[in-house]
């Protein structure tokens, strides 16, 4: 917590705080931008991973994991932008909110599970024309669980 009070402080003493604050527009444009973040994420990857999973067995992995990939880096990129500015507007309150704390991890185990399946199979991908591994396909699964737990959270932030 102390590192997020501290990171808020910070986001207060340089402007972006009072200036994401101090609008009627800021917020709710960035707010939007967090979500079209987290509909490029959980689109593009949601799509590889529920393939690997076992839908749609005629669409090659590889060539959907390469064009959505980017998409899903892309929504990634946007949501940590966008999502620094909205925890500036209310950083103190954020930090200790236990729904924030849990998001956070949520996320952190999202990614370092994206970079698990990329070291593991990144280069097995192509033969997949018939079964996936058990392995990869549990960690698609996953995939899937964490992101959309961490964006339930993020929606649940305004009702705790």
């Amino acid at each position: 917590m102390e590192p997020l009070l501290t990171a808020a402080a910070w986001l207060d003493a340089v402007g972006i705080g009072p200036w994401a604050r101090g609008s009627s527009l800021v917020y709710p444009v960035v707010n939007t931008l967090h979500l079209l973040g987290l509909v490029m994420l959980v689109g593009g990857i949601g799509i590889v991973d529920l393939r690997i999973v076992g839908a749609w067995p005629s669409l090659p992995i590889d060539a959907l994991s390469r064009a959505l990939t980017p998409v899903a880096v892309g929504g990634l990129i946007l949501m940590v932008g966008s999502g620094a500015i909205l925890f500036a507007a209310d950083g103190t309150a954020l930090a200790r909110s236990d729904i924030f704390l849990r998001k956070l991890v949520l996320i952190g185990a999202a990614l370092a599970n994206a970079v698990a399946f990329r070291v593991l199979w990144r280069d097995r991908q192509a033969g997949w024309t018939g079964r996936v591994p058990v392995a990869a396909r549990a960690m698609a699964a996953l995939s899937l669980l964490l992101w959309l737990s961490a964006g339930a959270l993020g929606r649940w932030i305004a009702y705790a």
